[in-house]
């Protein structure tokens, strides 16, 4: 096992790169998509999430405790089923970020145009500002980025409770009926777009190499990571249905809405404020660590070999990073031109991101010991991400056409395993039958 190093990122440092990592802003947006599919039933999707979640990031923090490294899902994968196998996991997370990263910003950018009173070039303009920004960060080390990073999430955890508190005088109990006015059925739905916001221990697992001491930091980390984001998460859900009532349906700004209530105008500059913090946080840690994944991913051979720098604890992945940025920039083109949406990309980054937490777990169920509570977990929150996967729609044919990419790409790059030699055994001769 490795034992991490010296000059890597203690308890609290972690405990920022996982808050960043969860903590995204999809928050800022999911709970009104939510309550469109399910009304303020879709809390039950959160909580549910939340509790499955657990032993997920548990499974990961055990996995990536006995080996850190930079492959993170994929290196488990490996060890459960194989090099192949494990180049499907490795495509569906690295690919996942060009999706995953502009929404990411254009969801961000949008509350900042609303806050600062612009339009759609103003919250284009953010967004492109906090997407580059996430790979200078990159560009400078983790372990410089990280700093910033727990800063960044002690502020936006004040901000949002700050929120919710302003805003609990105007909760009303009836604007929780009806409940479920779409069925109960609904809120697997909106389970599966809300997935978005609870993707990241898988993100976290490729930085394990960079803690001083994974052994311990890991689990601990893991729990205040669990501690605060499902404080945050269900006060914050419950203050919008509470709060905004039907109205939370109709809102593409729920949270500034949520701020406007207790603050009136003067929550634009605190909206603003939450909005780059919640952007910045989960780009920089996805980013992070798929740059590094993909320069794991070229040094096995399966993405172009310049990709390979940067691979090890405290180096910076370069050229990896550099092809996800390029990527990054024509997707958000893209999206910035109509031609793809946000709703697409949002939807194609989850899927991506539960297929691979449903893989890893996969793995957990092997290598994890058997018979143990952990084990247990893993089999019901790997059983439940599958069903949550089969909720993602037409949103599946991007993990599909990753998943055949990547089996290609195993069959025509990776060289099978050599079979053992035959060892040639000679009868042993009596000195009576060399006589003759």
């Amino acid at each position: 096992m490795k034992a991490g190093n010296n000059s890597g990122f203690g308890v609290f440092r972690a405990t920022g790169i996982y808050v960043g990592a969860i903590l995204g802003s999809g928050v800022l947006v999911l709970p009104a998509i939510a309550a469109q599919v399910a009304g303020p039933a879709s809390l039950l999707a959160w909580g549910l999430l939340l509790l499955f979640c657990t032993p997920v990031a548990f499974s990961f923090a055990e996995m990536s405790r006995q080996q850190p490294d930079a492959g993170g899902i994929a290196t488990f994968v490996t060890r459960a089923f194989g090099q192949r196998a494990s180049v499907v996991a490795g495509y569906l997370f690295y690919f996942a970020i060009p999706f995953g990263a502009p929404a990411t910003a254009v969801i961000g950018g949008e509350y900042i145009a609303h806050a600062a009173g612009g339009g759609h070039e103003t919250a284009l303009l953010a967004a492109g500002l906090i997407l580059a920004a996430g790979f200078v960060s990159n560009a400078v080390g983790i372990r410089v980025s990280s700093k910033l990073q727990l800063l960044l999430m002690a502020l936006l955890v004040a901000l949002l409770a700050f929120a919710v508190a302003v805003s609990a005088p105007y909760a009303r109990v009836e604007n929780f009926v009806p409940f479920a006015p779409n069925g109960y059925w609904a809120v697997g739905g909106a389970a599966s777009l809300l997935f978005f916001c609870f993707a990241g221990w898988e993100a976290v697992t490729h930085l394990a190499g960079e803690f001083r001491n994974p052994e311990r930091d890991l689990k601990r980390a893991t729990w205040l990571t669990l501690v605060v984001v499902g404080v945050v998460y269900i006060s914050l859900v419950a203050a919008c249905v509470a709060v905004l009532g039907p109205g939370l349906a109709g809102s593409s700004v729920p949270v500034a809405e949520l701020l406007g209530k207790g603050l009136g105008s003067a929550a634009a500059p605190v909206t603003a404020m939450a909005a780059a913090v919640l952007t910045f946080g989960p780009l920089n840690t996805f980013i992070a660590g798929a740059s590094k994944l993909g320069a794991r991913l070229a040094s096995d051979g399966v993405l172009p070999r310049v990709l390979a720098r940067g691979a090890g604890p405290g180096e910076v992945p370069s050229a990896s990073l550099a092809a996800l940025g390029v990527m990054a920039s024509i997707s958000f083109a893209l999206a910035a031109a109509g031609i793809l949406s946000m709703e697409f990309q949002i939807g194609a980054a989850s899927s991506c991101f539960t297929a691979v937490t449903a893989f890893g777990l996969a793995a957990g169920v092997v290598l994890l010991r058997r018979g143990t509570a952990a084990w247990y977990g893993v089999i019901v929150a790997a059983a439940v991400m599958v069903a949550v996967l089969l909720f993602s729609g037409w949103a599946l044919v991007v993990p599909a056409f990753l998943g055949l990419a990547a089996v290609w790409a195993g069959r025509l790059l990776l060289k099978p395993a050599a079979p053992p030699t035959a060892r040639i055994v000679v009868p042993a001769v009596s000195p009576q039958e060399r006589s003759r």
